[in-house]
């Protein structure tokens, strides 16, 4: 009985994954031609232009040591920012009146439209974030806001942490 098979490995039903599949974008090769924000350096990863994502934006932000951004809000976009190294200090309100601080491997959320400022609280470290945000688009509005004098701090409050966590 005599079996003949094809054993080569080409499978013509992979090759549309081949360029549209997976992607790898090299750290060193991050596009800084995105939506900026005083006081900080975003680099766009993944975005529509460098990969066809249609649903997210995901990129780094360095705050330079002893920095802060303008105030600012992302529209419609929810964002996630992961804290790699550094001290962040996050403003936030119409006054910027609520204050919380994270640090490496801290996660931030910030809902949509919410008003915000990111604060390097290291006099001589830079703040290296990862951020993603739930959309392709680059959204950046800048704010013209009078800060509060006096931030309150917000503890983190959810089902488990009710009275909060630092």
């Amino acid at each position: 009985m005599s079996h003949s098979h094809d054993h080569s490995h080409s499978h013509p039903h992979d090759e549309p994954w081949k360029h549209n599949g997976v992607r790898v974008v090299p750290g060193n090769q991050l596009d800084s031609n995105t939506a900026q924000t005083p006081g900080m350096d975003r680099k766009a990863a993944i975005n529509f232009a460098r990969v066809g994502a249609e649903k997210l934006w995901a990129g780094t932000v360095t705050i330079h040591a002893n920095a802060k951004t303008g105030a600012h809000h992302h529209g419609h976009l929810e964002s996630v920012i992961y804290v790699i190294s550094g001290h962040a200090r996050m403003r936030w309100g119409d006054q910027l009146q609520f204050t919380a601080e994270a640090g490496p491997g801290d996660f931030i959320y910030v809902p949509p439209y919410v008003p915000h400022q990111e604060i390097n609280a290291s006099p001589t470290e830079p703040l290296q974030c990862v951020l993603c945000r739930s959309d392709g688009e680059a959204v950046a509005v800048n704010l013209d806001i009078a800060p509060a004098e006096q931030p309150e701090t917000v503890l983190w409050v959810d089902p488990t942490h009710p009275t909060g966590a630092v």
